[in-house]
Formats: C-alpha cells, structure tokens, sequence
C-alpha cells in the first residue's frame, strides 16, 4: 500500500463570534486541507492551520512545506513514508497534516477505525472545555453565563497584558459562575511579577490552572511561578517536542503540559510525548489551535486512547464555528460531550474514516 498522490486545498469555515487572546484576533478558521490518495484507492485527509503566532506558519508556508516533500513520498509504503516526513526540516503544522493522515491510512490498511488502531478501550463521553475570547469584563462575563447555561461547565478563559482586568474577571466569573471549572490561558500576557500578583489576588478563588503565563523562552520564571502557585501551572507555547517537554518536567517548570498536533508535527509525535506522559505520571491537556474538524476528529482519537494521562480537553473549534456541527469524523457532538458515534471496528472497513 503506496501513497500515489497527494493534493491541497485552502479551505475557511466562518466563526459565530471573533476568537480573541492576547496573540491574535481571528473570525474563521482558515487552513489548509491535505489529501493522500493510495495505489489500493484508499485515501485520507489532514489539515493544518495558519497559526503564525504560534507555530510561524501561515497558510503559504505550510502549502509551500507540502509540495516540497511530497514527490519524496510517493511510491513509499506508509511507514516509510513517516520516517521520511519526520527528518524533514519543514514547519510542524505541515507535518502534522501529513502525519495525521498517514495514521489514517494505516487503520485503514488493518480494516480498523482510527481510534481501535490507537487502542482506545474506554468510548464513554468526554468532556470538551469552550473558550472565552479575551475582551472587556462585561462582554466575557456575558459569553461565558451564555456558555455555561448551555452546558458548557468548563471554561477556558483568555486573558491579555493587562493584569488588573485578568484579576477582575476572574473574581467576576468566579463569583457568578460558582460551579464552573476555570483554566486561565494568559497566552504568554504576563511576567514574572505579574503572574505572581495574579495568583495572589485569586488564591481563594475555583481556578483550576493557569496555562503558560510567561513567553515560551522565559523557562526560570516558569519554574518560579510554578513553585510558588497553590494552582497548578500549564505549560503550553514552552513545550513542542518530547525534548521540551522532558526539559520542563525534568527542571520543574510547570505542573502539567498541553500538547497540540500543530505543535509537536502530528499522532507520531504526540504519542512520543503521551507515552512519556504517562511513564513519568504527568497530566496532560489536549489541545488544539483554530482548526478544521479533520484535525481535531484525530485529536479526539488521541484523546480516547490516553484518556488515563489526558485531564483536560481543549478540542472546542467545532463549538465555534458558525454552523456547529453535531457530528465530527466519527464522533457525536452534544453541548461540550463527545463520544464515538461508530466504535465497532467493522463500520470502519467499506469508506475512509475522514471521507
């Protein structure tokens, strides 16, 4: 089973409101759609988008990624063909893409659903959080009441540089929403001093976490704010591959760790780190950029097979798009709850699993 064509595409799906936080402003997910076609006339899509800020690529680079390490795939077995893309010098995006949609192949090629090739075991609901975009106190309130009386009880809140407003919607979400679960995403926002304050002035409060609060580099502050938190700190912009995530645990620099395909170049990789994850007992968020349902439906799959080192979900795109869907390559969507909609493995054999 050789891959014998692949080809792109550049798709947009509209957002319901603007997605804000301290690194960008966006209105719709745009990304680029990658699909791999094999001799045997199986074939599998992945997707990857344009997170500048993040990952440094944008739709053109990572287009440009793919067409330059295609030809070196073609005519490859699929195993092969992984080895290959994972020693390329190309944006992590990209090869995420690609990665995601060989490990399609592959169930395929066993006659099993992506989420029986990963072993996945236990298909009772998992819970997704949903994010409240950074804006001013009133308007982030109103969104996550509005969230939370649809049955969204997990809340990811995105706060920007300007600490004073940080604490007050805390204190605001906190008071109003008492049986929320908080996870304060300061996306890189503040300092060491900062992040200490802001930890002082809700230490009475339900915050569940604090994700990345310092820039990426910035690993000694981390390692401050960690030591001195009462709330665990999440590591997120620091920790692409498996060597910065040992560097972190192995330092002590945050508490648990988010791992996202677009970071760490697709499943290969991501389960590098889950396994490590879990020989080391370290909890994980999965979690995603702005991303199409292909990515994210592979991210769910993850999400069912390490369910065990996996505590928090941030898999909540599909929950912002424009037209929500109720049901995401093989997983049903109801409110913040997913499930597989098709585990058996013989549902997976007559059409591809992402078609």
């Amino acid at each position: 089973m050789q891959i014998s064509k692949i080809t792109k595409s550049i798709e947009k799906i509209p957002l319901r409101t603007p997605f804000c936080t301290a690194l960008r402003r966006v209105d719709a997910v745009m990304f680029v759609r990658v699909k791999l076609t094999c001799t045997n006339g199986l074939f599998a899509y992945g997707e990857a988008p344009a997170t500048k800020a993040v990952t440094g690529e944008d739709l053109e680079s990572i287009g440009f990624a793919i067409e330059s390490v295609k030809k070196e795939l073609y005519a490859k077995e699929l195993f092969e063909a992984l080895k290959i893309l994972h020693v390329k010098p190309i944006g992590s995006s990209a090869k995420a893409a690609l990665d995601m949609a060989i490990f399609s192949l592959l169930a395929q090629k066993n006659q099993q659903t992506l989420l029986e090739y990963l072993c996945a075991e236990d298909f009772s609901p998992i819970q997704t959080d949903v994010t409240i975009s950074l804006n001013d106190t009133d308007a982030m309130l109103q969104d996550a009441k509005d969230a939370h009386e649809k049955g969204f009880d997990i809340l990811k809140v995105k706060l920007g540089t300007n600490i004073n407003h940080a604490v007050s919607v805390t204190k605001l979400l906190a008071k109003e929403l008492p049986t929320a679960k908080l996870l304060i995403d300061a996306n890189q926002a503040w300092n060491l001093e900062n992040s200490l304050y802001y930890i002082n002035a809700v230490n009475n409060l339900h915050v569940e976490l604090i994700e990345q609060p310092v820039v990426a580099q910035d690993l000694e502050s981390l390692k401050i704010i960690t030591q001195k938190s009462h709330i665990p700190i999440l590591a997120d912009e620091a920790v692409f591959t498996l060597e910065d995530v040992k560097k972190v645990y192995e330092n002590g620099c945050a508490n648990m760790i988010n791992i996202k395909l677009m970071k760490c170049g697709g499943v290969s990789k991501a389960r590098e780190i889950l396994d490590y994850a879990r020989e080391k007992n370290i909890a994980c968020m999965l979690g995603s950029m702005l991303e199409g349902p292909t990515s994210i439906s592979v991210a769910y799959a993850l999400c069912f097979a390490y369910r065990d080192v996996i505590k928090y979900v941030d898999l909540d795109s599909p929950l912002l798009y424009k037209e929500v869907p109720t049901s995401l390559g093989g997983f049903a969507i109801n409110r913040n709850q997913i499930k597989p909609s098709k585990p058996a493995k013989s549902d997976a054999v007559t059409m591809p699993i992402f078609a």
